[in-house]
Formats: C-alpha cells, structure tokens, sequence
C-alpha cells in the first residue's frame, strides 16, 4: 500500500508570493492550497478567491464550512503543504467585510405637499413564544437571513408554479371527520424503517445548513433528537459527516439522503460510513439529472462558498459559476444514473434504499418490483421541473398502483414530501397512504430564526395542530387515520371556484405574521 507523502512546511511570506489570479496560493484551516483554476469554477464566486490570493482566508470560509473542505474539493496535488503559525503576520490575514448598515428608504411624496423622508424602521425578532404557525417562522427568517441566502433557500424552479401549489395542493383536499369517536387520548407516535418519530414526520435533507444558523446541520442533529424526529442527513452539507454523526445523542436514529457521484468510489465510501455509523436508511435522490433554473437564486448571485462535497472539477472548468450557488453545485450529481444502477445501490449497503423525487405510479411500482424499501414522492420543494405535479397529488395515483402491484404498507414504504405547513398537512398525507412526511424548509427558517429552539418550537405546534385534527377527525391514534376521512375529488383539478362572501371579505382582518406585528 502506498503511504502519503508527507506535506512539506511552509512559511507564510512563501505563500504571500503567490498572490495573483495567474498564480494563487490561499491558506486554509492551516494549509495552503493553489486555487489558480479552483477560483473560476468557485461557487461563490471567482473574486472570494482572487481576492484573497497570498492570505489566510480561514475566517471568511469557516462561517458556512467545515475544516476538510479543500480536502474533499481538490486534488492532493493541490495542497502545496502546511504553514507555520509562527509565520502568519496580522496582515497576512484576510478580515471578513464590514457588516453593511441598512439603506435609507427614498423620501416619501405626499399629495399635496413636500417630500418627507421616511423612518427606517429597525427590525425587532418578535419572542419565540410569539411563534404561532410554521409562517411565522418564515417571515422572522426572510428578516434575519442575509439576501442571499434567502434566496437560495426560497427559490424554486423557473416561474414557481409547482413551488406555490406544493401547499395549495394540501388546501384542494377536505376533511371528512367522524364523530362519538372516544378520542380522550391522542396517541402520534409512530414508526418507519426502523425508526421510531413523535409523529409522522422527519426533518427532510437540506444543503448548506450554515447559510441559515452557525450551528447548522448540528443544531439541526440536536433539535431532532430534542423533538424525537428522524433527522436526514444531507450529502450537501455545510459540517462533516464526522461531525453531524458526533453530534447525535445516544439511541438518535438518523437517516441519510444521497446524490450518487460519476466517481462511484466515492458514493460506495460515503455509503459505507453512514453504514458503519448505524443510520437506519438511505434515500437516494432522483430528480437532480441536472438543477433546476432558481432564478431567485441565480438573481442574488450568491456570495457565501459552496457546498462541503462538490466533485473535483476544479481542473476540467465544468461548473458553471454565473448562474448561482444551485447550478454551481450540481458538477459532481451524475446524470447517467438509471434503473440500471438499482442493483449496484442494493449492493453496497445493508442499510433500506429508497428513492427521492418520485412522481408517477409507474415509477413507484417499478421501484417496488426492483426490490427498494420505498419511496419519497417529492419534486425536490419545487425546485425543479416547474409545473409539475405536488407530492400530495401524486400520492393517490401511487398507492392504488402499489395495491394493484401486491405491494403492502410494511413492504414498501411511501413518503410524501413539499409543502406540509400544518398538522392538518400531515393527517392529510397520511390519510392517503404515506408513512410520514418529511418538512425541510419550515426546518431552516425556524433554525435560521432562533436556533435549534425554534425548530423544537416548530415541531411542537405542528404536534398541537395534528392533535386537534386528530381528536376533530374522531382518529384516536395514526392507524386510525384512513382515506374515509378525507375527501381528494378536487385534488387534481387545479382550478376550484369558491364562492365569494362580500360582506365577510369587507370585514375580514388577517392575522398579520409575528414579523409584521
């Protein structure tokens, strides 16, 4: 067996020679990389990095990164050795930008007299208790959050159509509630692919988790395992795995989301880890041959660094780096995965296999006779493929495909994710045939607003809400809850008049977010 070389000891007046786009050194974590042809293809931007050629750039990157970023980017041909911290001088170090003060509003122009300069008001994060409903958490996000940021979390795919109608879809379904049911205790524990969750629910996988909270996917790990749900974690992470796994509390079930690498040795080591680590299921993600356009995303130009594991195409060029932070990342997802590759997947682990991004029958029966544990019925939170159908809606047309197919609940696990704000959402999914939900942004706006606190405040109101749906609905625990007791007739019919009340709607006062109050 080969045995690495062993890095070579640098100064940093050595590295400080190194500071032009032709020829660029920078200092990371301790080492120093060449970013030369890196810095073009850089999610962030080319100007993070040549701007910062010949410094240690380590207090601009550890904010959203974990340590071995560059060891999972670049080549080892690329890390030209270790700097010793003796050498590192004040101005060697590259300072994070000045927070910037917010703009003044334009002056406002009355009618009849002359332009006043309005009072830019300071935001004030409302109290945590103050948090009602998962919107709320949304609007003290869209506040706090850095623009860019924002954008990446909330854009979907092209004009938005299907990111809308994820949750709309949820509104076109009516319940159809029982009564003199004794509904004295409401039981919502539940359990699938060998996890066991408070509710039917789990905290689906999403990137960069840092963009929204320092703690990032480990706060993410500890608000889980506070609110007894399983926790997915992400291949597009912002910490290590190493370091998502140490988070976890003793007896924390976890699962794994995958995007399958061109360089499959490196999905088969990944997967192994997460084996090895006791996660309990892997969904491989199945919908991203390529990234949708998110032109929020693409429009905000995203100035953070990219994500913890993309490919090593540094030296190819391949990414494209001015359509935003989403198409940037999707260099190393391969495109030729198929059907074809379902053995090779059921081969390299012990652990459940399901796919994510499922949306038709057909695929789901195919998935059922190729022998996967399941499937997540999702369009990836409308960031894809516009105007394509909700998981919600899809989910009828699946089941009664499965039963016809001799696929039973416990064989094959079905999951719905996009657009469950409410409890009523959940019974909802669950009526019709899911084993659970997965929520992923409500996730990273309740911890992006207060913290791995606020995703447990978040949990908890989607437990009261499902409770009162439950104990409404005359449904005393989850196996109780069936498609009798929900109505799906318009479900599908994406234009449903409703009559309009004047008199109600003239008098009506919403009830405004937390933000706004």
């Amino acid at each position: 067996m080969a045995t690495a070389t062993a890095l070579p000891t640098l100064s940093m007046d050595d590295v400080a020679k190194h500071n032009t786009k032709e020829d660029c050194w920078v200092v990371l974590y301790g080492k120093a990389y060449d970013l030369t042809k890196f810095g073009r293809v850089h999610p962030g931007g080319a100007n993070l990095i040549y701007d910062n050629a010949g410094k240690d750039a380590t207090a601009l990157f550890d904010p959203i990164h974990p340590k071995d970023i560059m060891d999972k980017l670049l080549k080892p041909s690329l890390t030209m050795g270790v700097v010793d911290p003796a050498t590192i001088k004040e101005e060697h170090i590259a300072k994070p930008p000045a927070p910037k003060e917010k703009p003044k509003k334009a002056a406002a122009k009355p009618a009849g007299g002359q332009a006043v300069e309005l009072e830019v008001e300071e935001f004030v994060k409302p109290p945590l208790a103050a948090m009602l409903n998962t919107f709320d958490f949304e609007s003290v996000a869209r506040e706090t959050m850095e623009p860019q940021a924002w954008g990446y979390y909330s854009s979907g795919g092209d004009d938005e159509i299907t990111l809308r109608d994820n949750h709309m879809a949820f509104q076109r379904i009516t319940m159809r509630p029982r009564i003199l049911v004794n509904v004295s205790e409401i039981d919502m524990n539940t359990s699938f692919l060998g996890a066991t969750s408070s509710l039917p629910l789990y905290f689906t996988a999403t990137a960069l988790a840092k963009l929204a909270h320092p703690d990032g996917e480990v706060g993410i790990v500890r608000a889980a395992h506070k609110a007894g749900i399983p926790y997915m974690l992400p291949t597009l992470s912002s910490y290590t795995l190493d370091e998502m796994l140490a988070a976890r509390l003793p007896g924390q079930q976890l699962f794994a989301q995958l995007y399958v690498n061109p360089e499959r040795s490196r999905s088969e080591e990944y997967v192994k880890k997460l084996e090895d680590a006791g996660v309990k299921a892997l969904f491989v993600t199945v919908d991203a041959p390529q990234l949708g356009r998110r032109e929020k995303d693409m429009r905000n130009k995203f100035t953070q660094q990219g994500s913890d594991v993309q490919g090593d195409d540094e030296d190819a060029g391949e990414v494209d780096r001015s359509q935003g932070a989403t198409r940037a990342i999707s260099s190393y997802i391969d495109p030729g995965l198929c059907w074809d590759d379902v053995p090779w997947l059921k081969s390299i682990t012990k652990m459940k296999v399901l796919l994510k991004g499922v949306q038709c029958a057909e695929d789901a029966v195919m998935a059922y006779k190729a022998g996967l544990a399941g499937c997540v019925l999702s369009n990836h939170g409308g960031r894809q493929l516009d105007t394509c159908r909700s998981g919600i809606e899809v989910l009828p047309e699946v089941m009664e495909a499965l039963r016809e197919a001799g696929a039973t609940r416990e064989a094959f696990a079905v999951f719905v994710d996009g657009g469950i704000r409410r409890g009523a959402d959940i019974f909802k999914a669950v009526a019709l045939g899911a084993a659970g939900v997965g929520v992923g942004r409500p996730v990273l706006y309740s911890l992006a607003s207060y913290g791995d606190k606020g995703i447990v405040r978040m949990v908890h109101m989607l437990q009261d809400e499902l409770m009162m749906v439950m104990r409404l609905s005359g449904t005393p625990d989850v196996a109780s809850i069936t498609e009798k007791h929900v109505i799906t007739k318009n479900l599908s019919d994406h234009i449903v008049p409703l009559p309009a009340d004047n008199l109600v709607n003239g008098t009506y006062m919403p009830l405004m977010p937390a933000a706004r109050l």
